[in-house]
């Protein structure tokens, strides 16, 4: 059944220079929020200098992070349909500003970690974002404006990485939270200014026990993948936590099939079009990460490896920045396929271009122009995918449950990153050769990841073209 989207008052008719403006700031947002997921990247090497801790706990930075932002991105998606997007929105930035001066004023791990937790509940900005500009703009202008604010989470990470680089190289490492905390304040103040209320609203009862379920859930999930590598995956630790995910996971099934209001609506997301749009976002988001946790280490690799480029971070992030810019680029590019043909076909050509680019970096990735040429073709192909990504997924469910939906759709790219980063520990675990004594990963380990990405590109081709050949958002 085909969703068919009211036009809400006079939010419609707004002027183009205001829809316009709304669209900056709310791209501007996600951004922001964005940043956070690279923000401490360039740090991670001298963390346990600066912090008096092993290296094992500061990774704790990082996870802390992405077990926030999969708790919160669901959570808030559906507070944001039932009492406000704007409303919600605020808070998050808000969060995302507490945790960057918490940062910034920390001289050891606890209070770091706090920060990073609550920079990471940040994360619900971007599906808010898109489900406010669905209820504001006239339905020809939704499939740009929502490609472009999908594109501001890999704009904002890849920008990320340079910045913080030269950041941490200039100036004292807390330089880096304070920036942040400059940016969330700005943010902040643009949405409060130019963003209105969202008239569209769901109502009903949070479902705290649904909650409850699925954040305990998830965290179990992310800590199994992310840390199962360090602990064993045969572990004990890591063999009970799994089964008590999968208790979990069970349990909240049943109980949102069985409540009124769920937190998650698993009926309507169980459509083919959503469940097959949130598929896809999984298998891409896994495909990326394969390039953002190999081109890093093949560019930083010493030269007496024989594939290892020897460069700095700070070179890592240039080298890495074109594909974040590429993916805003293509963001006009993917809202005319969408108009033109439909959401599914571009789709379509961003698994292609994503299996091209891992295809040429299993040829070519011996100098610093074949490794910017890869990422460009994965950033171009993943800016296309993600641009038709919310049209899928407005298409098939009511504007009073956009927010929650999206929310579920960006989460199953979190999820697909972890994936994609326990896969990449057990490759370049077990595929390694020694270097004065080190342990560093082979070049037939990063042939591996390159191989894995174009499948997972594939992967995503073949569930692309399970979708419904209609053009999906109607209004």
């Amino acid at each position: 059944m085909t969703i068919q989207t009211p036009v809400h008052g006079l939010s419609r008719q707004r002027a183009p220079k205001g829809r316009n403006r709304i669209v900056a700031v709310l791209a501007f947002a996600g951004v922001v929020v964005s940043l956070m997921h690279s923000l401490v990247v360039p740090l991670l090497p001298r963390l346990p200098e600066f912090l008096t801790a092993s290296a094992a706990d500061t990774t704790w930075t990082v996870t802390a992070t992405l077990l926030a932002a999969a708790v919160a991105t669901p959570t808030v998606g559906r507070l944001g349909d039932m009492y406000g997007k704007r409303r919600m929105l605020l808070i998050s930035m808000g969060l995302l500003i507490a945790g960057s001066v918490v940062g910034a004023l920390s001289y050891s791990l606890a209070p770091l970690i706090v920060g990073r937790t609550l920079q990471g509940l940040a994360a619900g900005v971007i599906p808010l974002g898109i489900s406010i500009m669905r209820d504001e703009l006239p339905p020809n202008k939704v499939p740009g404006a929502t490609a472009a604010m999908s594109a501001s989470l890999g704009v904002g990470g890849a920008l990320g990485l340079p910045v913080a680089a030269l950041i941490a190289q200039v100036l004292d490492w807390h330089t880096l939270f304070w920036v942040a905390a400059a940016l969330g304040t700005l943010s902040f103040v643009l949405v409060l200014a130019l963003v209105p209320e969202s008239p569209v609203r769901s109502g009903g009862r949070f479902d705290f026990v649904g909650a409850l379920l699925m954040s305990a859930a998830l965290v179990l999930l992310l800590l199994v993948v992310s840390r199962g590598g360090l602990w064993g995956w045969y572990s004990a630790v890591t063999i009970g936590l799994g089964a008590g995910c999968l208790v979990l996971w069970i349990c909240w099934i049943f109980w949102e099939l069985r409540v009124g209001k769920p937190l998650v609506d698993l009926r309507a997301n169980s459509r083919r079009q959503v469940l097959l749009t949130n598929v896809a976002s999984l298998i891409f988001a896994f495909s990326m990460l394969c390039m953002s946790l190999s081109l890093p280490q093949i560019l930083q690799l010493p030269t007496e490896t024989g594939y290892g480029l020897g460069q700095s971070m700070l070179v890592v992030g240039l080298v890495m920045a074109p594909s974040g810019l590429v993916m805003m680029a293509v963001s006009p590019l993917s809202a005319w396929i969408t108009a033109s043909a439909g959401p599914k076909w571009s789709l379509i050509a961003g698994a292609v271009l994503v299996a091209g680019g891992y295809s040429v970096g299993l040829f070519l990735m011996g100098a610093l122009w074949q490794l910017v040429l890869v990422s460009v073709l994965v950033g171009a192909g993943i800016g296309l995918a993600y641009g038709a990504m919310p049209s899928l997924i407005m298409g098939a469910v009511p504007p009073e449950e956009s927010a929650s939906a999206n929310g579920l759709n960006s989460l199953m790219r979190s999820v697909g990153t972890s994936l994609s980063a326990a896969l990449a520990g057990l490759v370049f675990a077990q595929m390694s050769m020694d270097l004065n004594g080190n342990p560093v990963p082979s070049r037939e380990a990063f042939l591996m990841m390159m191989a894995v990405g174009v499948a997972g590109a594939v992967g995503a081709l073949g569930v692309a073209a399970f979708l419904p050949r209609r053009k999906p958002l109607r209004s």
